[in-house]
């Protein structure tokens, strides 16, 4: 593992504020390094080793890179792939933009070169480029902003130049992108030559990223302006509504996430960025509305949204099926970058459950959308197989190398890529730690020098060890999970429970010469989690879950009865087993099987009564994080399991 820098400027980050709002600084992605022996480290690794490869020789199998050939008359060929084809292209240059910061890796150069040459080749004298559109619809350049994602592919691209600008200096591409930023700025911007914003956002966050990447306050007014457009009616809804764009009310009225779900949490990482730098009350009191109830009322236990296939699209509070939830990957992708914004919003004292959203998702919904080869990918994440279940569109039984609407791949492909990011932060004289991984953290210039050093190998154990390589002049704070009931934390030779206040707070703090071979553990007991009962779909189920672990039962393991005939009682035993693909062991407990072979439709007297052919059995049945699975061939999986 190299040892991480101090940090340049401007940092390498995924949002840096220029405003100091909340209490929360973000750290350069090159100031921390995870160790690849540790969890998330090896998923990074995996992620530069063979998930970036995959996505360049994917992009030149189906063609998104011939469509850029084509109209630059290098290539003789038909265009392929869906009209947004273009933002695949530009969120892998983003995912090879941070894979470069953060290695220095040089093998995707010459690929960068030819790619950058094309865009170059074939941009229109205005800035616009649009691949589709060039090459085979020029008659709708910038008209059908419902459907046809010109402004979120710009988004994507003008994220990527940035990423590209901080980790290796090289500008070429966001000199591109600004040119079409400014062709929008005149069509579409204040006083513009008509009113307009695109039906997939995006471009929001990009902006106000922009803006603090250039100082150029025009960006940041324009993001601004695309918001308060939201809500008027300019766009036309069509078969599926003003909803499906969250065009149906003003941004700061819309409390209720709608519509689309990536759609509504891209939009909700604009608004938040716009809040960062503005301060303004009434989108920071819409924003923590919306928060609150896509969190409470809305998330899959996995870190995952929406739960809808027609629109892909978040359902009414508490409507979450379990095998028809959609949970597309980049909708978790999506409310991740948001709550890491939605952190950085925070008073000087963060809300923790915003980084117990982050590990939830780091953890359960982002792992399992990729399989252990770094290669095939889901797009829909249910949280329950059916033994029966068939493939559907974006919903396959099993993972795949790619997709006809392959946004997902490259979207995992660059948060991977920029993890380090989510780790830690500079606090108010303090270092804040989030998210456990073994790394290595160099100390900002305000709280000493060196390197602060975390030992772990959670989620296995809860144990996380603290050593400092140099001086630390602040003191560190560590989260306290709020799935934590117990824990210890050991000190200069003193060892003491975690407080209550410190659990409701969700940290503990160590001063500067208490950090040095400090060591916290937290309790790792298996627990059994119940949701909600208006959430009809698990009424009368429980799910086990480990630290962040979010357990299933698979087909593959229960060879003796069906998945669906098992049934649980919450005071039986749980033991662990072997260690699952690095993760956290398995765990094994007793269930009964109930083999209902009765009617579908009987007399309520019935209830209870029903016909076995086997009469109900207990067995042993072995659990596996919920991360891992998938990885031995499709079948029966699921979560929620049916309480005795």
């Amino acid at each position: 593992m190299s040892t991480p820098q101090p940090a340049p400027t401007p940092p390498l980050a995924p949002a840096v504020p220029l405003a100091a709002r909340g209490g929360l600084r973000p750290l350069d992605l090159r100031s921390v390094r995870l160790d690849p022996a540790g969890l998330l480290g090896a998923r990074q690794q995996l992620n530069g080793s063979a998930t970036i490869p995959h996505l360049i020789a994917e992009l030149e199998r189906t063609g998104a890179i011939d469509n850029f050939r084509r109209l630059a008359g290098t290539k003789d060929v038909p265009y392929r792939g869906l009209l947004f084809s273009d933002s695949d292209v530009y969120k892998s240059i983003e995912a090879i933009a941070w894979e470069i910061g953060r290695t220095g890796a040089g093998e995707f150069d010459a690929w960068l070169d030819e790619v950058i040459g094309l865009m170059a080749a074939v941009q229109q004298p205005d800035g616009y480029l649009n691949t589709w559109i060039q090459g085979l619809h020029p008659d709708k350049k910038l008209q059908v902003l419902e459907w046809n994602h010109e402004l979120y592919m710009l988004g994507h691209w003008v994220q990527a130049g940035i990423a590209l600008d901080r980790a290796t200096g090289r500008r070429d591409l966001l000199t591109l992108a600004e040119a079409f930023v400014a062709l929008v700025w005149q069509t579409f911007g204040p006083g513009g030559e008509r009113d307009g914003v695109c039906g997939h956002e995006e471009i929001e966050t990009a902006l106000v990223e922009l803006y603090r990447h250039t100082g150029e306050p025009r960006h940041l007014t324009l993001a601004q302006h695309f918001i308060d457009q939201r809500g008027r009616g300019i766009l036309d809804g069509g078969g599926m509504g003003q909803r499906y764009f969250q065009d149906h009310a003003p941004v700061r009225e819309a409390l209720d996430p709608t519509g689309h779900a990536v759609r509504q949490l891209y939009l909700n990482a604009g608004v938040t960025d716009v809040l960062l730098e503005t301060g303004e009350q009434a989108l920071a009191d819409a924003m923590r509305e919306q928060w609150e109830r896509a969190h409470e009322r809305k998330m899959y236990i996995t870190g995952a949204f929406g739960s809808r296939h027609r629109d892909e699209a978040f359902g009414n509070d508490y409507e979450l099926p379990s095998d028809r939830a959609y949970a597309e990957t980049c909708a978790s992708i999506a409310d991740l970058q948001w709550t890491w914004r939605m952190m950085l919003a925070s008073s000087t004292t963060p809300d923790p459950r915003h980084a117990d959203v982050i590990e939830r998702e780091l953890h359960n919904a982002m792992p399992a959308s990729l399989d252990d080869s770094g290669t095939r990918f889901f797009y829909s994440n249910p949280v329950q197989r059916r033994p029966d279940r068939f493939s559907e569109g974006s919903a396959p039984a099993e993972r795949v190398s790619w997709y006809e609407c392959p946004c997902c791949p490259p979207n995992i492909a660059r948060l991977m890529a920029q993890l380090s990011s989510y780790v830690a932060a500079e606090g108010d004289g303090t270092l804040e730690l989030f998210q456990f991984a073994a790394c290595e953290i160099h100390v900002p210039a305000g709280l000493g020098s060196g390197v602060l050093r975390v030992e772990t190998d959670y989620p296995r154990t809860g144990i996380v060890r603290l050593v400092v390589d140099g001086e630390l002049t602040g003191a560190v704070g560590v989260r306290v999970p709020g799935w934590v009931t117990r824990g210890v934390v050991r000190s200069g030779g003193d060892e003491r429970e975690l407080t209550a206040d410190e659990r409701a707070a969700g940290r503990v703090e160590l001063a500067a010469d208490q950090v040095h071979g400090a060591e916290i553990e937290f309790d790792l007991t298996p627990r059994w989690t119940a949701s909600h009962p208006r959430v009809d779909a698990t009424r009368g189920c429980v799910a086990l879950e480990r630290g962040p672990i979010v357990y299933c039962v698979e087909q593959v393991d229960v060879p003796e009865a069906e998945v669906d005939d098992l049934r649980i009682t919450v005071s039986s035993l749980v033991s662990e087993e072997d260690e699952v693909a690095g993760i956290a062991p398995a765990l094994v407990v007793r269930a009964a099987v109930h083999a209902d072979r009765g009617p579908l439709l009987r007399p309520a007297s019935d209830v209870g009564e029903t016909e076995t052919d086997e009469g109900d059995r207990q067995i042993d049945v072995r659990l596996v994080p919920f991360a891992s699975w998938g990885n031995r061939g499709p079948g029966a999986m699921r979560i929620w399991l049916p309480l005795a």
